[in-house]
């Protein structure tokens, strides 16, 4: 673009007489940018933009995908402070720290209300688009709700990348929501540093028929309807040791819409419900167990996992987010020392599946419906019991021995 050099004089002599760049006072001006480049960013100028074919946009996030979020330990002490809302319409809100949240709107209908932002956790923009989209009506379904309107939030480096790029982002995520039924209506954009996408999410649900969380009960069947690993890939991927062929399969099944699992849950009459993301399935486990005053135990072997994960168990290519996950749920896990494949539990998952609660006979059919519909990974991965008088809040026993329910074709390097 051309230089306006009557606006760059005014702009840098205002700066100049303040003793600071007049669009970021932590710098001097001139700007290391402006010495390097000879272009003035606070004056509308810009420094040569990166094409979509380029970039890889896992390289332009410190943690990739839901292992941006922050931990579970330090989001519940910064919640508990938080003052107690007395409105007699919130069915569910914050102080339960559900999937979304309930309003009841009349005797008949209620509102279901959820916000999701994360990171890029594959590099093609068009299918981060299609994920993020995926992950945010994901906590409508958990709830057993249908999602109505989304409001779009981005964070996006437009001084570095072409603006092109947010625009696939939109549209691979319009796409997605335009197949659950869910309309973009708006949304707000930022300057950021990384790249940012999310939904806030508004749904609506019949009164008294939300699925929470916290209603497994003793007897039910425990089942997963995604394969784990998607957070070991990621940052796999960030370290360029992932196979293209690899980053498409898992890819594919995070921009899944979980809205089968929601419909038959419903329709199999489940307990209790929580999508897995973040805090891997070990910490909406414990949540889900803790909630419900209940124990479970989780079967290693029957869990489902991406093939690529026996090389990420193998290479040690786990992320520091496995590391939080792990420290806020180790209190109540109960494993054996050496236990094969325990960082699964704690790998945090983004645009995960449903971990649902139903009794024996229902989870069967669940999963047999859930198998009809094309969803092979679905797998009842364990029990939810009664709680041990010694450990009246439950514990979460890992059974079975080396994870072997490996799921798809593609090795982590598979070219």
């Amino acid at each position: 673009m051309a230089i306006d050099v009557e606006r760059r004089k005014s702009v840098m002599s205002r700066s100049i007489k303040l003793g600071h760049c007049v669009c970021n006072p932590k710098k001097p001006c001139p700007c290391d940018v402006f010495k390097e480049h000879d272009v003035c960013l606070c004056a509308g100028e810009k420094l040569p933009v990166k094409e979509a074919t380029e970039i890889k946009l896992t390289h332009h996030v410190r943690k990739a995908g839901c292992a941006s979020k922050i931990g579970q330990a330090d989001l519940l002490s910064i919640l508990g402070g938080l003052p107690e809302q007395t409105d007699p319409n919130i069915i569910l809100g914050a102080a339960a720290g559900d999937d979304a949240g309930i309003y009841r709107l009349s005797d008949t209908q209620a509102l279901v209300q959820t916000v999701d932002v994360f990171t890029p956790c594959v590099d093609d923009p068009h299918l981060f688009g299609q994920i993020a989209a995926a992950n945010s009506v994901s906590d409508i379904y958990a709830m057993g709700g249908k999602p109505l309107t989304a409001l779009s939030v981005v964070g996006f480096p437009i001084d570095q990348l072409d603006g092109s790029i947010m625009q696939t982002l939109l549209v691979g995520a319009m796409e997605k929501l335009a197949e659950a039924e869910c309309a973009l209506i708006g949304g707000h954009s930022i300057n950021d540093e990384e790249i940012k996408l999310g939904f806030a999410v508004t749904g609506v649900m019949a009164m008294g028929t939300a699925v929470q969380r916290a209603q497994a009960r003793p007897g039910d069947l425990l089942v997963l309807t995604k394969p784990l690993g998607t957070g070991m890939v990621a940052f796999a991927a960030q370290l360029e040791l992932v196979g293209q062929a690899c980053l498409d399969e898992v890819g594919s099944y995070m921009a899944t819409l979980n809205r089968d699992a929601a419909e038959l849950m419903v329709q199999h009459r489940a307990h209790a419900c929580t999508d897995v993301t973040g805090f891997g399935l070990a910490g909406h486990l414990v949540e889900m167990m803790r909630g419900s005053g209940v124990a479970v135990e989780v079967n290693m072997s029957q869990l489902p996992l991406f093939k690529a994960v026996a090389d990420c168990l193998e290479r040690d290519i786990l992320s520091g987010a496995i590391e939080r996950n792990q420290q806020y749920s180790k209190p109540w896990i109960d494993a054996q020392d050496g236990q094969p494949g325990l960082p699964v539990l704690y790998d945090p998952q983004t645009s995960g599946g449903l971990l649902i609660s139903l009794p024996e006979g229902p989870a069967t059919a669940f999963v047999d419906d859930m198998q009809a519909r094309g969803h092979a990974a679905t797998t009842v991965i364990g029990r939810v019991t009664e709680t041990d008088p010694a450990q009246p809040e439950g514990r979460l026993t890992v059974t079975g021995g080396e994870p072997s329910h490996f799921v798809g074709d593609s090795a982590i390097d598979d070219k």
